[in-house]
């Protein structure tokens, strides 16, 4: 997997990350980390890992990610997780859809046949369902997990997409916009792991307010 790049955003991490890099070790792939340069505990705590530490230049997930599509080199890249809830088994399969199928990009799911979360509570259960099911109906997105971002896909049409979105709307601009510029994507079966160490990150009603207007907007601007 030479041709693939995990694009790692790690925000205050380095009790996580570790462990991650670890279990990537008997994997062949090129590792970027994003990050800001202010965050020392988590950059210390790589410092002897073969990876690429990147800067963000602002701040924000959705900053992280596209700031790594933007310098990843490799024909292929993959939105990773640093808190050891992905498993890096399953980007053979993902990768497959993309190499002997041709798909452009593919959204893993946890909510489908052979795929679970540890992770889900009644919320965000509730609120994933409630946006996959608007981006189906409005957008005719063929996923079903819309805002999991256990991504794999193209670099050169990822860099087509003119992504913007700097927090974590980007989950859901990232298919979205896809969509609307023809591109292939599918699901593909995911098991989504109890984080290693931390506190998460998303805030289920202030992001979730925040996907739904960025999602809206979305609508309006693609009409």
């Amino acid at each position: 997997m030479k041709k693939l790049t995990l694009i790692i955003p790690a925000k205050n991490e380095s009790e996580s990350l570790p462990s991650v890099l670890d279990e990537l070790k008997i994997y062949n792939l090129n590792i970027n980390i994003i990050l800001q340069e202010s965050d020392i505990s988590t950059i210390r705590s790589v410092e002897n890992y073969p990876v690429n530490l990147i800067y963000q230049d602002n701040k924000g997930y959705g900053d992280a990610l596209i700031k790594g599509i933007e310098t990843c080199t490799t024909d292929y890249f993959s939105i990773f997780n640093a808190d050891g809830s992905f498993n890096p088994s399953e980007l053979k399969n993902m990768l497959f859809y993309i190499e002997k199928d041709n798909y452009d990009f593919v959204f893993g799911s946890r909510y489908q046949r052979n795929s679970g979360s540890e992770d889900d509570t009644i919320i965000t259960l509730i609120g994933n369902h409630i946006f996959t099911w608007i981006g189906r109906f409005i957008f005719n997105l063929n996923i079903s997990d819309i805002l999991y971002t256990f991504v794999v896909g193209k670099t050169d049409k990822a860099k087509k997409l003119n992504l913007k979105k700097k927090d974590f709307s980007f989950c859901v601009e990232l298919p979205i916009k896809a969509k609307a510029y023809g591109m292939k994507i599918i699901s593909s079966n995911s098991y989504e792991r109890k984080r290693i160490a931390g506190i998460k990150k998303v805030n289920a009603i202030r992001d979730g307010m925040m996907i739904l207007i960025s999602m809206i907007g979305l609508f309006f601007k693609n009409k």
